[in-house]
C-alpha cells in the first residue's frame, strides 16, 4: 500500500493552524522551520505570502466571531427580557455580559434615587471592595454622577487626573480601594430621563473605542427595559392586590400587558432570526391593528420626529397618526409611523418606541454588515492592484462570495470629485493643476497606481487641491452602493474612488465612463470626472491587467481636466489621437514616442531653451494664443509689460522661425503645447 506524501503546499501548514485556532505566534514557526532546513528563496517567499494571507483570515475570523459574540449577548438579554421574572438575575446577566465583551476587570450598575437625590450601587461584577460596593454618589459628583446628571456617556482614560468631573473623599476613596483607573459610564434612559448608570472599569489606564461605547449603550437600553418592565409588572401586581373589586379592569390590564408581552416575545424572534425593520413594522401593524411604516431620515415628518426624539416617546402627528422616533448613539436612522389611530392607550405606545428601539439595533446591525461587505469589496480590488501575481482560483473564489464574476470582461475606472464653482478637484486621483491664463501645468506624477495613499499630481504653480474629507467620504459611499448593485468591486485610492465593474454585451468602456460620472455625480450633488481603461478581458485571469488598466484610467481623468471636461467620464477610445498619449504601455498599445516626437519637432526648441535659461517662453505662448494672438491681451494674462512681450516673442521666432505665426505653423504649434501640457498632466 502507498505510503501518502506530505502535503508540500506552502498554504498547508497554515490550514491546519486556522482550523485548530492557533494564536498568531504559531504562524512564525512554519517559516522559521523551512529556514532552519535551508528551504528554496521561492519556497519561503511562498510561506511568507501564505502566512500574511493566514493572518489575514485570522483575523477576520476573530472579528466575526467577536461580532457574533456581541450580537448573540444582545439577543440574549432581549431573550432574558421576553421572559422576565427575575430583575435582579436580568440586571447581574447584563452587567456580567457587558464585562465579557469589552474585556474589562470591574462592570457594575447603578440607579437613581429620586427621594434621596442621589445615586446608589445596584449590580456588580468583578467588585472585590466592599466600600465600593456601597457607594452613594450625588448627583453631577463623580463620573457616574456627572453621565446621570447630563445623560451624556462619559469615558476616562486616568479617573484621578480627570478634572472634567467633580471629585469627593468618599467617591475617590471608594474608586482607589477598588483600585479603578480608567471607566466608562452610559447612562440608563428611560423616555427623556435617567433612571440609573452602567459602567465597565479596568484597574489599568485604557482608551475605551467608541465602537465599546455603542455596546455598553445598547446593554444600558436593555438595562432600563428590564427596570421599566419590573416596573411595570410590580404596578400591576400591586393593582391587583388594591383593586379587587375591579376584576375586569384588572383583566383589562392584563391583556395589555400579555399583548405587549407577545409583542416583544415576536420582535425578538424576528431579531434571531435575521428579520429586517419592515418585518419589525408589518408585527407591530397587526398587533396594534393599524398601519405602520419605516421611512427613511428626509421622509418622515420632520417637526414629529425631532418631538419624539427631543421626548423619548412615540408623539401624536396629525390627527390619526404617531411617530416614533428611530435612532442610536444621537443619530437618527428614520422613524416608525403607525397610522389611522386617533387614540393610543399608553402600553400600545409604548409597543410603538419598543418597536423602534428593536429597529435601530436592526439598523446598525445592517449598517455593520454592509460596512464589513464594502471592505471585502475594497481589500479584493487592493489584491487586484497590488499584487497581480495573486492565484487566480482564490481570486474566484473570493469574488464569487461578493456575487462578483472576474471571468467577465471588466472595465476599471477612476474617479474624482471636482471642487463646487471652480471646475479643479477637490480630491481624486490624477488631479492636474495649471497656474491661470498662459501658465504652466504641474508636472509632477502623481502616485504610483500601486500607491494606497498617494496624493494626485500637481506641484505647478496653481498650488494642490483643497482637501475635502466629506467629499471623498460622499464619493466613496456612492461608488460602494454602485459596486454592490453592478457587482463589480469598489476602493478608495490615491484620494479619489477606483471601480472595477463589469462590462454589458454591447456597451463600451467610454460609455460606462459616462454613465458613471452621471450615476455617481447624481448621489454626490457634485461634479464627478471619471476616467476609464480599455476592457481588462478577465481580471482573475490576468490580474496584471487591472493595474495596468488604472494607470490608463488616471491618465484619462487628468486628460479630462486639462481638456476642460471636469465632471465628465470617457475612456482612451473617446480621445482620438490623444487616445494614444492616454494607452500609455499597455500591452499592444504605442508607448507615446511618437507623440513626444512631435512635441519635440515643433516647439522643443522652446522647450530646451526655458529649460537652459529659467525662461517663460512656453507659458508666453500658452497665453499668446490662448489671448487670440493679442500681444495686448497677453501682457493683461502675465502681468508684464507689453515689451516684455514682444522681446519674447521676438525670441520664439529665432527659434520656431520667422512663419511660426502662420496658420499652418500655428495649428501645430497650439497643438504640441496642448501635448505638452497633456503629458506632463499624465506623467510623461
Amino acid at each position: 500500500m502507498p505510503v501518502p506524501m506530505p502535503d508540500d503546499r506552502p498554504e498547508a501548514p497554515y490550514l491546519e493552524l486556522l482550523a485548530r485556532g492557533a494564536p498568531a505566534e504559531a504562524y512564525e514557526r512554519p517559516v522559521l522551520r523551512a529556514r532552519a532546513d535551508k528551504a528554496p528563496a521561492d519556497r519561503l517567499a511562498a510561506l511568507e505570502s501564505a502566512k500574511l494571507l493566514a493572518l489575514r483570515v485570522r483575523g477576520e475570523l476573530e472579528g466575526r466571531r467577536r461580532r457574533e459574540a456581541e450580537l448573540s449577548a444582545l439577543y440574549e438579554t432581549a431573550h432574558d427580557l421576553a421572559g422576565l421574572r427575575d430583575l435582579d438575575a436580568v440586571l447581574q446577566a447584563i452587567v456580567q455580559r457587558a464585562r465579557s465583551l469589552l474585556g474589562t476587570e470591574v462592570a457594575y450598575l447603578t440607579l437613581n434615587d429620586p427621594t434621596a437625590g442621589d445615586t446608589y450601587m445596584r449590580v456588580t461584577d468583578g467588585s472585590v471592595s466592599a466600600r465600593f460596593q456601597q457607594l452613594r454618589l450625588g448627583m453631577g459628583e463623580g463620573l457616574g454622577g456627572l453621565v446621570a446628571q447630563t445623560a451624556r456617556p462619559y469615558v476616562t482614560e486616568s479617573y484621578f487626573h480627570d478634572p472634567r468631573f467633580q471629585h469627593t473623599h468618599t467617591i475617590d476613596a471608594g474608586v482607589r480601594d477598588e483600585g479603578l483607573v480608567a471607566i466608562l459610564g452610559v447612562p440608563l434612559l428611560l423616555g427623556s430621563g435617567v433612571i440609573g448608570v452602567l459602567f465597565a472599569a479596568d484597574r489599568r489606564a485604557r482608551v475605551f473605542e467608541r465602537e465599546q461605547t455603542a455596546l455598553l449603550g445598547s446593554f444600558a437600553a436593555h438595562a432600563a427595559v428590564a427596570i421599566d418592565t419590573a416596573h411595570l409588572l410590580a404596578e400591576t401586581r400591586a393593582a391587583l392586590a388594591e383593586l379587587e373589586a375591579a376584576n375586569e379592569i384588572i383583566r383589562d390590564r392584563s391583556r395589555v400587558i400579555e399583548r405587549a408581552s407577545e409583542v416583544h416575545d415576536r420582535l425578538t424572534e424576528l431579531v434571531l432570526r435575521g428579520g429586517g425593520v419592515h418585518d419589525v413594522a408589518d408585527a407591530v401593524a397587526e398587533v396594534l391593528s393599524g398601519s405602520v411604516e419605516f421611512l427613511e431620515v428626509g421622509e418622515a415628518p420632520a417637526a414629529a420626529v425631532d418631538r419624539s426624539r427631543a421626548d423619548g416617546h412615540a408623539v401624536r402627528d396629525g390627527e390619526e397618526d404617531w411617530v416614533a422616533a428611530v435612532s442610536a448613539g444621537g443619530e437618527l436612522l428614520g422613524a416608525l409611523v403607525l397610522r389611522g389611530h386617533p387614540r393610543l392607550d399608553p402600553m400600545d405606545q409604548r409597543t410603538l418606541e419598543r418597536a423602534a428601539m428593536v429597529t435601530s439595533l436592526l439598523q446598525l446591525a445592517r449598517r455593520s454588515a454592509g460596512e464589513a461587505e464594502q471592505r471585502v469589496r475594497g481589500e479584493l480590488l487592493d489584491d487586484l492592484l497590488d499584487t497581480p501575481d495573486r492565484e487566480p482560483r482564490l481570486l474566484r473564489e473570493r469574488a464569487a462570495r461578493l456575487r462578483a464574476d472576474l471571468d467577465t470582461p471588466h472595465v476599471v475606472l477612476a474617479a474624482g470629485i471636482e471642487a463646487p464653482d471652480s471646475g479643479t478637484p477637490a480630491s481624486g486621483p490624477g488631479a492636474a493643476h495649471g497656474s491661470g491664463p498662459g501658465g504652466t501645468p504641474g508636472s509632477g506624477p502623481g502616485a504610483t497606481p500601486g500607491s494606497r495613499s498617494g496624493g494626485a499630481p500637481g506641484g505647478g504653480p496653481g498650488g494642490a487641491p483643497a482637501e475635502d474629507a466629506e467629499g471623498r467620504r460622499r464619493l466613496w459611499s456612492a461608488a460602494s452602493h454602485l459596486a454592490v448593485t453592478r457587482h463589480g468591486l469598489a476602493a478608495t485610492r490615491d484620494g479619489g474612488t477606483v471601480l472595477l465593474l463589469p462590462l454589458a454585451d454591447g456597451d463600451t468602456a467610454d460609455a460606462l465612463a459616462r454613465r458613471t460620472a452621471r450615476q455617481l455625480g447624481t448621489a454626490v450633488h457634485a461634479a464627478v470626472t471619471v476616467g476609464a481603461s480599455a476592457p481588462v478581458a478577465a481580471p482573475a485571469a490576468r490580474p496584471g491587467e487591472v493595474a495596468a488598466g488604472y494607470a490608463e484610467a488616471r491618465r484619462c481623468l487628468a486628460a479630462l481636466r486639462v481638456l476642460g471636461r471636469a465632471g465628465q467620464g470617457a475612456a482612451a477610445e473617446d480621445f482620438g489621437f490623444l487616445g494614444l498619449l492616454l494607452a500609455g504601455t499597455r500591452e499592444g498599445a504605442p508607448d507615446g514616442t511618437g507623440v513626444q516626437d512631435f512635441v519635440t519637432r515643433t516647439v522643443g526648441a522652446v522647450i530646451d531653451y526655458d529649460e537652459r535659461r529659467g525662461t517663460e517662453l512656453i507659458r508666453t505662448l500658452d497665453a499668446y494664443f490662448a489671448g487670440g494672438m493679442s500681444p495686448a491681451r497677453t501682457k493683461d494674462a502675465l502681468h508684464v509689460h507689453v515689451n516684455t512681450v514682444a522681446q519674447r516673442l521676438e525670441r520664439v521666432g529665432r527659434l520656431l522661425g520667422p512663419d511660426w505665426q502662420s496658420p499652418a505653423r500655428s495649428l501645430e504649434i497650439q497643438l504640441a503645447l496642448r501635448l505638452h501640457r497633456l503629458a506632463s498632466a499624465v506623467g510623461y
